[in-house]
């Protein structure tokens, strides 16, 4: 996590973070799994530009596809091989067959497919049915769309793979609006927090969105923030 919050912290654009991350300031660090591997990520970075880059570590060297094209990332395999899955689909007709398992490469086929497949402007047949009628909110709609389809379902389990992981929630950002949506796995309802409401001037109170205990929220749920109580570390005995 302090590898993702280190780019937001420290730069503006994608192409700030290549030029900066590509010197290796610093050593990744990856935790042991329960199957006694290493973890092994990603970090995708965009921009409202439209910029994008994919950032990963692959025999302790960082490797990084710089590119507004690399829309569709997933765990695994290494993005390289990601890319040659994604060629080697692309002579096969996705309306006739795709790839329906639930592993990360089938999974990125599919969304490889999709996110290039729903409306790239206001869609007639659906426009009507958006809140506001704008293309943003449909856009959102749709890019959620997406990533259900290709999640991994709640509670689903299987003999051979027991470290299969649910998808447990799903996030869309809106960069040019600046609104976070975020959809639990586990509530009936979506949800959306612009940037503008909510108190980011120095010295404000530290605020936080409760989502254990069931909490359904709905809409706009930036009023919905309460103040945090500050995190102390107990003394070392």
């Amino acid at each position: 996590m302090a590898w993702g919050q280190y780019a937001l912290d420290n730069f503006g654009t994608v192409a700030e973070a290549v030029e900066a991350l590509r010197a290796e300031p610093f050593t990744v660090i990856a935790p042991t799994l329960p199957n006694g591997k290493g973890a092994q990520l990603h970090l995708a970075v965009s921009d409202p530009t439209g910029d994008s880059a994919i950032f990963e570590y692959l025999g302790g060297k960082l490797v990084i596809h710089h590119d507004r094209k690399y829309q569709v990332m997933t765990n695994s395999p290494s993005f390289d091989q990601q890319l040659a899955i994604e060629t080697y689909w692309s002579g096969v007709n996705p309306l006739a067959f795709l790839p329906g398992s639930i592993s990360a490469a089938d999974r990125f086929v599919r969304a490889s497919f999709l996110i290039n497949a729903i409306p790239k402007q206001a869609d007639p047949h659906t426009i009507k049915a958006v809140p506001g009628e704008t293309y943003e909110n449909q856009a959102v709609a749709a890019v959620l769309g997406v990533m259900r389809s290709v999640s991994t379902p709640l509670g689903i389990t299987h003999p051979d793979k027991p470290n299969l992981a649910s998808t447990l929630w799903r996030t869309v950002y809106d960069q040019k609006n600046k609104v976070f949506y975020f959809d639990s796995a586990t509530s009936p309802n979506a949800f959306g927090v612009p940037l503008a409401d909510l108190d980011f001037t120095k010295g404000a109170p530290v605020k936080k969105l409760t989502m254990a205990g069931g909490k359904i929220y709905a809409g706009n749920a930036s009023n919905k923030f309460e103040v945090a109580t500050p995190f102390k570390f107990a003394p070392a005995e």
